[in-house]
């Protein structure tokens, strides 16, 4: 197959995903290997000079081109799932793995860099050339015989088990579906009805069809009115890829080897354990700081959960003749309690949130702020509902971007960014390629030609990860392994997302990003003060679900062994969290680890401390926009340009910390997050 007809060997402008077939993928990866060996070998050559730009242009274009061919196969792995991609991905992720695991570990490699001058490089280039030191290490380039083959088996070993992990959680999720009768569906918000009924007919079956896709399972918790309904699809989504379920999708032999895969990985490279490992290239010290910082968090938000459950029980026993609530009920008391309490619901509120509205009123805030536009733009796209956008400054292209909303079946759950490629003064061309990403979100499809409508937790998401990727694309350095998010420490990456958030409460953001999908009209001032006075609803029960995630990751991580580990013991620790942290008490069957993705399968080992971390300098960021906000509620433009400049263009070109003291001139403060959460005062006891 040659390079003319492999669509995953075109780099001559944008991944053609429209033309990429599972047959393509094994071609293009042995063509691939087969450069990268060559060019690794004229790299470590004894004449091949030790100098930063020589190796880039061999190395480092080469390297790029299969970043970025594999890139496009995972992509359309993680969002137009077959069977046939499925297996042609899963076919050749060992030797794509073994290829990365030994260029990591070359001493050959290693030897090379560490001879290049720090004297010769500019300041981008000195921090990539500190980061590629440190990677080597801990890529095992310092391991000698059995070790280092030892680590490159652990290694193929673990992305094996993690794609495995993330398999199982996609397929026990979409083989699931409850087929309910009409009269079972009160109380569910009529689009979630209309979509039930659309899914159902689709398969020409009778009924509603429901499933564990978030847009059709959380209305389900919410409102439906049918306990029976709303424990039947808690039961199923909280047991999902466990010995509860499917013994084809249980997941639970794969955690115990996983973990222990990351310890015996750790100890080769003599650390303590994964989670000492894990700490190294991120702003954190060590897993004993994180473990006191989530701690801390915790001891602060505990008596505000209380107080939060202690209410819903209250409401649950005096209002809707609940004595005893069960853990499916809880999410229907507290969507009961806040429409009681504030007088409007969600379902309200998602009326005023079309999703073409909403995207040009994100598209309006981030103009505004950052000084640039944001134009439709034409690429080949993998899925008919895939849009493609451009930013421009000043009539210059600064970068561009995939937006993939909707859930689908063969779609991975959940929201992330994923870079195409990178910002970067090529060494080969010598002109700049602009950055260009991949916004994906799980949003519930229009209906009967209808828009779709965002709940205000949808258009949070939505916003979320468009602040990853203006951190990608707004990015001015020109060093790729330090451009956008990359060389970013991995507990500071959400600073930027979690920093767009905060807009979505702001009356002057949100009346330009709202029309009532029937009327037009912009959400009412008066329904827009409710959704704010209940902007800290359950708060301390949200702070304290997520330190539980935290704290048993860590935990999971540093005091866990899983080599000795009998049967249910991963069970048992996260238990042991729980009655630690948790105000709600968790059922018996209950399952969360076999699902949880982020640390199994997502990059967040020992890492997803990281969203609470970075929450911190998020919220103290954005202070500084509250500080400076216009009399009339207008956020500062000023501000957004000392933002743009210290946090989003100097991307990974310097320590984390170092951009947040630019833009902030101080070091983070907790402060902030907690006023943002209505937990500044301690409760009275």
């Amino acid at each position: 197959m040659t390079t003319t007809s492999n669509p995953l060997l075109d780099f001559s402008d944008l991944p053609l995903f429209d033309r990429i077939r599972p047959e393509h993928i094994a071609p293009a990866v042995d063509q691939l290997v087969a450069e990268g060996e060559a060019n690794l070998e004229t790299v470590v050559a004894p004449e091949f000079p030790a100098d930063w730009l020589e190796i880039s242009r061999v190395l480092d274009v080469g390297g790029e081109r299969f970043t970025r061919a594999w890139g496009a196969v995972a992509h359309l792995n993680a969002v137009a799932d077959t069977p046939a991609l499925r297996a042609a991905y899963n076919a050749c992720m060992p030797r794509v793995t073994e290829f990365w695991t030994r260029v990591g570990s070359d001493q050959r490699l290693y030897a090379k860099y560490k001879a290049i001058d720090p004297a010769t490089l500019n300041p981008e280039q000195a921090q990539a050339h500190k980061n590629a030191v440190r990677n080597f290490v801990l890529g095992g380039a310092e391991l000698q015989g059995d070790a280092k083959k030892r680590y490159a088996e652990i290694q193929e070993r673990q992305a094996e088990l993690s794609q495995k992990f993330s398999e199982h959680a996609l397929d026990a999720t979409d083989a699931f579906a409850w087929y309910a009768e009409r009269e079972e569906l009160d109380g569910l918000p009529e689009d979630v009805i209309a979509a039930a009924r659309a899914g159902a007919q689709a398969e020409g079956k009778p009924g509603y069809r429901l499933t564990l896709k978030m847009p059709c399972y959380l209305p389900v918790m919410q409102f439906a009115k049918s306990s029976a309904l709303r424990e039947r699809l808690y039961r199923a989504y909280v047991t999902r890829a466990s010995e509860l379920g499917d013994a084809a999708f249980d997941n639970t032999a794969l955690i115990t080897e996983i973990l222990a895969l990351r310890e015996e990985e750790a100890k080769l490279l003599g650390y303590p354990s994964f989670g000492a490992l894990s700490v190294v290239p991120k702003m954190a010290e060590s897993p004993e700081q994180v473990v006191g910082f989530l701690r801390d968090l915790a001891a602060r938000a505990r008596p505000y959960g209380q107080r939060d459950v202690s209410e819903l029980r209250e409401f649950a026993a005096k209002e809707l003749g609940l004595t005893d609530p069960q853990p499916w009920d809880w999410s229907y008391i507290g969507e009961k309690l806040k429409e009681a309490r504030y007088a409007f619901s969600e379902q309200e509120l998602k009326q005023y949130f079309p999703a073409p509205k909403v995207l040009a009123g994100l598209f309006k805030i981030v103009e505004t702020l950052f000084e640039v536009s944001i134009r439709r733009d034409s690429a080949p796209v993998w899925h008919p509902t895939v849009e493609f956008y451009r930013i421009e400054r000043q009539g210059q292209k600064v970068g561009q971007f995939y937006l993939d909303p909707s859930a689908r079946v063969g779609k991975r759950g959940g929201a992330w960014m994923d870079d195409v490629r990178a910002r970067w003064m090529r060494p080969d061309t010598h002109g700049l390629q602009t950055p260009v990403a991949q916004l994906v979100c799980n949003f519930a499809e229009g209906v009967d030609g209808a828009p779709p409508l965002l709940t205000h937790d949808d258009v949070i998401t939505l916003f979320h990860e468009f602040g990853h990727g203006l951190h990608h694309m707004l990015t001015q350095v020109n060093e790729r392994d330090v451009s956008g998010i990359s060389g970013v420490e991995w507990d500071a990456v959400e600073l930027p997302s979690q920093f767009m958030e905060n807009f979505c409460w702001e009356w002057n953001v949100l009346r330009h990003m709202t029309a009532h999908v029937e009327t037009g009209e912009p959400l009412p001032r008066p329904l827009y003060d409710k959704m704010i006075a209940a902007k800290n609803f359950q708060s301390g029960m949200q702070t304290l679900r997520q330190i539980e995630f935290a704290l048993f990751d860590m935990l999971l991580h540093t005091q866990f062994d899983a080599a000795a580990a009998a049967p249910g013991a991963v069970m048992a620790l996260l238990n042991q969290v729980r009655d630690e942290v948790a105000v709600l008490p968790s059922p018996p069957f209950s399952r969360t680890p076999n699902t949880f993705t982020h640390i199994f399968s997502g990059g967040y080992a020992a890492g997803y401390y990281s969203y609470k971390w970075a929450e911190v300098l998020s919220a103290d960021a954005y202070a500084a926009f509250e500080e400076s906000m216009g009399a009339d509620g207008t956020p500062s433009v000023e501000t957004g340009r000392r933002y743009r400049q210290a946090i989003l263009e100097a991307g990974g070109s310097r320590t984390a910390m170092e951009s947040f003291k630019a833009f902030r001139g101080r070091e983070p403060q907790l402060d902030a997050l907690l006023r943002h959460q209505g937990m500044a005062e301690p409760l009275a006891a």
